[in-house]
């Protein structure tokens, strides 16, 4: 029986199919049950990796088909398309979505078959799909994303130190630490398109890192924007790249452009590229320079001490898209930096001084003669604000487990930041957890309301796109925001945005109905952001997510005049949110088209809804 002040909650398998469950403290965590092994901690790589990834998958499933939490310590999943259902252990429910299962199992099989792997269960789920267009494209990313995972794993315990440049930048470090990606996507780790070379030279999880690839543009096809200052001066992006890769041969009169090296190989060969090379308006000019290194989102890249950082076209999938910039994106970051040189920036940061957007304040791109931008040659200078020693970490990075040195376990950055401040403070975890969630929404998630409020503008602030800052402690005091694509202008503050900057949007194509701005800002920064937090909270055992949604929804009434987002969260009995594993069956690129069409949304219940 259960101690005083426990109740049973979770469950996992033992040998044989039976489930043994898991008892909870009196403070809500779960206490795993001694000898209970987590299976992300198994010592054997692949197997790791198909926990992983059959975990996601099955998130992703109960929450874009409305499975509801289970009454017993076993989740069953009907698959009418198979006319078979899946048995699943459950080892923890999450209020926010991160629930935490065990293996997966075919209802009536015999004890001794094995668990359903995550191939294999990508399969069964397409065949729900209904003849989606995307059915064998799934499965064959999510055997190459468990794959990628093994080999990260492994590498990660294999070579736990860093090469010496990453170690002496806090922010790189964080960026390439990464190792099992979004917890809510099918394949968060698949590298299509990679060989096995390109793999680990490309790859921030293997620490990758390489020289670019440059070519020197004619004055006649050159397109470009700067709003880069120095002292007050303004700085072409020209400059700005001739800097990045100084003793470069670049043609009298040309502009130097980098590219990352497989995209480099594929534009190339394409025909208008080769036109252009063919006409004197583009000179290969091959490999140069020190090398770059991959930031979490693969295509940016990262040099220790840079100035800027340089987010390129990347004709890869990642995730649900290409990565190829797109010239409106172009144009939106460099307008967005300037909307904030109006004034606007001040006028925010006078009280929330410890947050700012990364600016993104230069691009160089390829136009054909008649004018029309050549795909795939698009290229963002972004501002590198941070320092060496600037702790300074997406919420992605922060919650993933990962190997430490010297462990057999995988735990979080936040995990070992929790147990660091419980130990010095005195205090419980739980307690450590609340005063630390507390502050991120001070600091990170009051700021980003307070610019909508102020400005109209909804940031896209997803895990991914939202960085914190820590103290030596350990604590949040401040954040940053990245990303030229995530913005959504309010139409119904179009005409105070025109008057700020003249002509804004007409370019950047960023102006979105009021509906799908709360729609989208409620995903990104309540359900992804915050929700994800509050769920790598309570799924690692650090906190109660009762507790935390309770805090949340007071942070939430405190901040109700900061726009329609708080009451939206706080009133909304269902929320709209988006569907990773529906929009990679649909076959659908997140950057292409509009923006109200590019990802498929479903309707979840609302935690936070009393």
């Amino acid at each position: 029986m259960p101690g005083a002040g426990m109740s049973w909650a979770a469950a996992e398998p033992r040998s044989g199919g039976e489930v043994a469950t898991v008892p909870r403290q009196k403070d809500g965590t779960a206490r795993p049950r001694v000898g209970a092994a987590d299976p992300l901690d198994h010592p054997e790589p692949r197997v790791a990796a198909e926990a992983a990834t059959v975990e996601g998958l099955l998130r992703c499933w109960v929450r874009e088909t409305g499975l509801g939490q289970p009454a017993g310590p076993v989740l069953r999943v009907p698959l009418p398309a198979t006319g078979a259902a899946l048995l699943v252990a459950v080892r923890y429910w999450s209020a926010a979505g991160w629930h935490r299962f065990g293996p997966a199992r075919i209802e009536g099989a015999p004890a001794v078959a094995p668990a359903v792997d995550a191939v294999t269960l990508a399969a069964l789920i397409s065949r729900e799909g209904k003849a989606a267009p995307s059915s064998a494209d799934l499965v064959g990313r999510v055997a190459d994303s468990v794959h990628r995972t093994a080999e990260f794993i492994h590498d990660r315990r294999q070579r736990p130190a860093a090469p010496g440049p990453v170690v002496a930048d806090r922010f790189l470090t964080a960026e390439q630490s990464l190792l099992l990606g979004h917890p809510l996507h099918p394949t968060p780790k698949s590298r299509e398109g990679l060989s096995e070379a390109e793999v680990r030279r490309y790859s921030p999880e293997l620490h990758g890192s390489f020289p670019l690839h440059w070519v020197a543009v004619a004055p006649a096809a050159l397109a470009t924007d700067s709003a880069w200052t120095e002292r007050g001066r303004p700085v072409s992006a020209a400059r700005l790249l001739g800097r990045l890769a100084p003793g470069l041969p670049v043609p009298d009169g040309a502009t130097p452009l980098p590219l990352h090296p497989w995209q480099a190989r594929d534009l190339l060969q394409r025909p208008a590229v080769a036109a252009l090379r063919d006409a004197g308006l583009l000179h290969d000019l091959g490999p140069y320079g020190e090398p770059w290194y991959p930031t979490s989102s693969i295509r940016t890249v990262h040099q220790p001490g840079a100035p800027a950082m340089l987010k390129l076209s990347l004709g890869l999938r990642i995730t649900n898209s290409r990565r190829e910039n797109l010239r409106k994106e172009l144009h939106r970051g460099i307008e967005v930096h300037r909307l904030l040189r109006t004034g606007l920036a001040e006028q925010w940061q006078a009280a929330h001084p410890g947050f700012d957007i990364v600016r993104d304040p230069a691009w160089v791109a390829v136009d054909a003669p008649d004018g029309t931008p050549v795909p795939g040659l698009d290229v963002m200078l972004r501002h590198n604000p941070f320092r060496p020693d600037d702790d300074a970490l997406c919420i992605a990075a922060l919650t993933a487990p990962r190997p430490w040195p010297g462990r057999t376990t995988m735990t979080s950055r936040l995990a070992e930041t929790v147990a660091r401040l419980a130990a010095t403070t005195g205090r419980t975890a739980s307690a450590v957890s609340a005063e630390w969630f507390l502050r991120y929404l001070d600091h990170v998630v009051l700021p980003v309301l307070a610019f909508d409020a102020l400005a109209g503008i909804a940031l896209e602030a997803h895990q991914q796109n939202t960085l914190v800052l820590l103290d030596p402690a350990g604590w949040p005091v401040g954040g940053r925001y990245r990303d030229n694509q995530g913005y959504y202008f309010r139409d119904s503050r179009r005409a105070e945005l025109e008057r700020r900057l003249p002509g804004i949007g007409s370019a950047s194509d960023t102006f979105v109905s009021d509906d799908v701005t709360d729609e989208r800002f409620a995903y990104y920064l309540g359900i992804n952001n915050v929700l994800g937090l509050i769920g790598a909270f309570g799924s690692q055992r650090l906190a109660d997510e009762r507790v935390l949604l309770a805090a949340f929804r007071r942070f939430l009434g405190k901040a109700a005049g900061l726009g329609p987002l708080p009451a939206r969260l706080l009133d909304s009995r269902t929320l709209r949110c988006k569907a990773n594993l529906l929009t990679r069956l649909g076959g659908l690129d997140e950057l292409i088209g509009p923006v109200d069409t590019q990802s498929v949304y479903v309707t979840i219940t609302n935690p936070l809804h009393d």
